[in-house]
This record gives C-alpha cells, structure tokens and sequence, in this order.
C-alpha cells in the first residue's frame, strides 16, 4: 500500500507547543526531529512552517484553500486577497475557518469601530429586523429623521462644523462624496447661472471613491487610468501647498473636496494654515469647501470630527461621513449647511436603499457610543501606547523606519522599504495590519481595542520586521556561504 502524506496530520505528529514569542527557538528542535526522515522535502518545509508559525496562511492542501478554489471562479476578479478566510469576530480579534485566531489593527479599513460583533449592535440589527427593514424614501419612518437630527446636535455639541443644518443619508463613503460633488455642482450653476462654475479641486494622494465622480475626485493613475476618461472639470493641487491655493480655486471653482487626515494616501495631516487657506478661497470665490472624513472621522482622532481640532474659520460648507457610521453595516451620509441646503431642490438628488429604517437605527446606536467620553477621552493614551512602540521599533531598525504620521488612531509608520513581507510576517503571526501610500503601514484599529491589545500587537509586529529585515538576511548570507562551499 503507497503511504499518502497529509501535511497537516504530519506535522500535528512533529509539532511542538507553540509559545508565540520566539518561534525561532523550536525551529532547531523541529528541524532536527525531521532531518533523518524519509518524508518528501516539500511536507518538511510545510511542517517546520506550522511549528514555528503561530498562524501561517493555510497551504494549498487545507480547507480553506479548497473553499477558496470552488469559489473563485464565480467572483469578479477585483481584489487579491491572501489565504486566510475569516468566519467570525469578537472585539478586536478574528478567526478564519481552520480556528485561527488573528489580533485586528484594520478594523475593516477604519470601519468596525466598536470592534467585531459589538453586543448593544446586535441586539439593535435583531430587534429592527423583526420590526421594519426597508420602506424607501417614498415615506417617513422615524429613523431617518432621527439619525439626521442625531448628526446635527451632536456636530454642534462637539465642536465641530457649526452651520452644519441638514443631512442626506445615503449607503457608503463613495455615495457621500458624489452627493457633496453633485451638491457642489448645483450650487455652482445656481450662484453662476451665466457662468461656468463647475470645477472642482481636489489633491494628490487623496482617496474619495471609486463611483466616476468620486473617482474623477481621486487623481491617482492606479484608479483613473482603466477608467478614463474622468468626468470633466476636476482639477488637482498639492496637499499642504498653501502658496498654490490661489491659483487652484478661482472663479470657475465651484467646490473644493480635502480629508483634514489622508488615509488611503499615507495617513498626511492637514496643516492648520492649508484648511485655513481653503476656507478663504472659497469664501472669496462662493465655492463649497467640502471635508471628507469618512476615515479620519467619528471619533478615530481623539474628537467626534477630525477637524474640531483646527481653528473655526476652518470649517467646510459640506461633511461627509461612512465608515464607522455603521460599525460594518453599510451606511453614509453628507452633512450640509444652508448655504448648500438653499440651493437643492425636491428631485436633485436621491437614494433607494439610503435611510432605511434597519441602517438608520444601527447608525444611531453607534453615534451614541462613539461620541462617548468613555471612547472619546481613552484614545489620547492609545495613540501613545502606539507611539512608544514606534520610537522603540525606530531604535531597533533605525534604517527601516523614518517617519510616524497621524492623530489619534488613525496613524502611519512611514518605511523605507516595501512592507508587504511585513505584512505578510505579521499575519502569519496573528496580527492584520494593512499598508497605505508609499511604503506606510497603517493603524486604524477599533476605537475600542485596549493599551494591553496595543501591546501584544506591537510586539508581534516588532518579531514580523525582525523576522523579515533580520533573520531574512541572516538567512540569505547563510544560502550564500553554502551556495559558495
């Protein structure tokens, strides 16, 4: 009888107990245990993989690879995903199908806030599903109303955008800014009638959406370029250029769309003087200032919205918003004020799907708890539990790392190298981190997660880089010495 390998039965019999913290050290014993046997090399490597690997991708001989490879075929190839498939959540932690379990610092791309499968958030999706889920905006219901009216007070109680007065709910980010770019247009036309008042400004390293007028917002190659040509009238300028902002807005200038942080781009913070500068321009050439903070915003700074730690005269004519309004239940809205409001009429703008009753109540249970001082007030340590493992990571590899941007919990360490091996080491050590720009890993964690999670992550992080940037060589010059003997 030929004698079948399983790699994964395998190496249960040859795997020694995993204590995450020096892997390297079982490797030896692992290694040794495998030298005088017969087994193929390949079913070696996958055993010493596993035992020294607290969460190594899964191999092409396990489940999740076939359940991967029976579901592909049927799914627009837009995204490359890496191996692991994820079945459940709790706070900030995930488990994929083979029970691994994986410490969460992307929070969905900044969505899940309140971490993975929040208990007051299920209970509220439960209780509406029963009660009502979808009626359209043919009709009240009393949610929608209450979640605008819920965007305005707390806008004004927190400090933020003061002649905020009305909300349009929508289903997503994307959604939010091309009502802010359709709003923007109208006003446009309607203070401009004989006139060509339509361009809008966006920047470089923005990220705004992929619908075509959010892209058309968004002027990176990567996206546009399959797609174009963009919608017409949109013109770019440099973030933080403050000299260039004359020339940027002008009269033909009907809005001007920024993020106060930059996610997608590399997590860059607007200077004060830049939004300032925005702001006067506008006003001088009756343009929207719109302020995108579908990822900087709803708590992830330290404040309810990332720009109530800028001066007043910064505030925007338009705010937009996703994300983390729904905790992962899709869900936008762009905020307005009546400089905006005046100008929109009944059929300007519409939705089918936006304001039902199920995603309206799940928003608002969700803005109770994000503008919570018991959320709000914590985040200021954790940026530092964060920044003080920066510094030390920046002691350790100090040709690696050269830059550390962000506020609060939305924050980006800036390599001087490619960090997709460091993405791919941490996770195959328990730890998702996700990457932005150029060469930044980015920490958007939930607003929940705690200073001790902050310190297991690190840590793996710190073992990930060590793994890659010094053990990785250590290896190479070994393969060297061999190869030259």
């Amino acid at each position: 009888m030929a004698l079948r390998y399983s790699p994964n039965r395998l190496s249960s019999a040859f795997r020694v107990p995993r204590v995450y913290r020096s892997p390297a050290r079982y490797a030896s014993s692992v290694s040794a245990a495998l030298k005088g046997s017969s087994l193929p090399q390949d079913v070696k490597d996958s055993i010493l993989r596993e035992s020294t690997l607290p969460t190594p991708d899964p191999p092409s001989s396990s489940k999740t690879a076939g359940l991967v490879n029976q579901q592909i075929p049927y799914m627009v190839p837009t995204y490359v995903r890496p191996p692991p498939m994820f079945e459940k959540g709790e706070g900030c932690y995930l488990w994929d199908i083979e029970n691994r379990k994986y410490l969460d610092f992307t929070a969905g791309i900044a969505v899940n806030a309140l971490g993975h499968c929040d208990d007051g958030m299920t209970t509220v999706l439960y209780e509406q599903a029963k009660q009502l889920v979808h009626t359209s905006n043919l009709y009240h219901n009393p949610h929608t109303g209450l979640l605008s009216q819920q965007l305005i007070q707390l806008t004004h109680a927190t400090g933020g955008m003061a002649a905020a007065t009305r909300s349009f709910i929508c289903n997503s980010g994307s959604e939010a800014n091309e009502a802010a770019i359709k709003f923007a247009r109208k006003v446009g036309k309607s203070v401009s009638p004989d006139k060509n008042k339509y361009e809008i400004a966006s920047f470089h390293n923005s990220f705004h959406g992929r619908t075509m007028g959010s892209l058309s917002a968004t002027p990176n190659p990567k996206y546009q370029a399959p797609f174009a040509p963009m919608v017409p009238g949109f013109k770019y300028g440099d973030f933080n250029d403050v000299a260039a902002v004359n020339d940027l807005v002008t009269e033909q200038t009907c809005g001007v769309i920024v993020e106060p942080i930059q996610g997608e781009g590399g997590v860059n913070v607007a200077t004060p003087k830049f939004l300032h500068a925005l702001r006067k321009r506008c006003t001088e050439v009756g343009a929207v200032l719109i302020f995108d903070e579908i990822q900087c915003g709803l708590g992830r700074t330290g404040q309810f919205w990332a720009h109530e730690t800028y001066p007043a005269e910064c505030q925007p004519d338009i705010l937009t918003t996703a994300k983390a309004l729904g905790n992962g239940f899709p869900i936008g809205a762009t905020i307005v004020n009546d400089f905006v409001c005046d100008h929109i009429k009944t059929g300007d703008h519409g939705t089918t799907f936006g304001g039902n009753p199920l995603a309206c109540r799940v928003a608002s249970y969700v803005l109770t708890r994000l503008s919570s001082p018991k959320i709000l007030k914590a985040i200021p340590a954790k940026e530092q539990a964060f920044r003080k493992n920066f510094t030390a990571l920046h002691e350790r590899f100090p040709g690696k790392i050269s830059e550390v941007r962000g506020k609060g919990l939305i924050l980006g360490l800036q390599l001087n190298v490619d960090p997709t091996p460091i993405v791919t080491a941490a996770r195959e050590r328990g730890l998702l981190v996700i990457t932005c720009g150029t060469n930044t890993l980015r920490f958007v964690p939930p607003l929940v997660i705690t200073e001790a999670e902050i310190e297991e992550g690190m840590s793996i992080l710190g073992d990930a880089m060590e793994s890659v940037w010094q053990e990785g060589e250590s290896v190479k010059g070994t393969k060297g010495q061999q190869e030259m003997q």
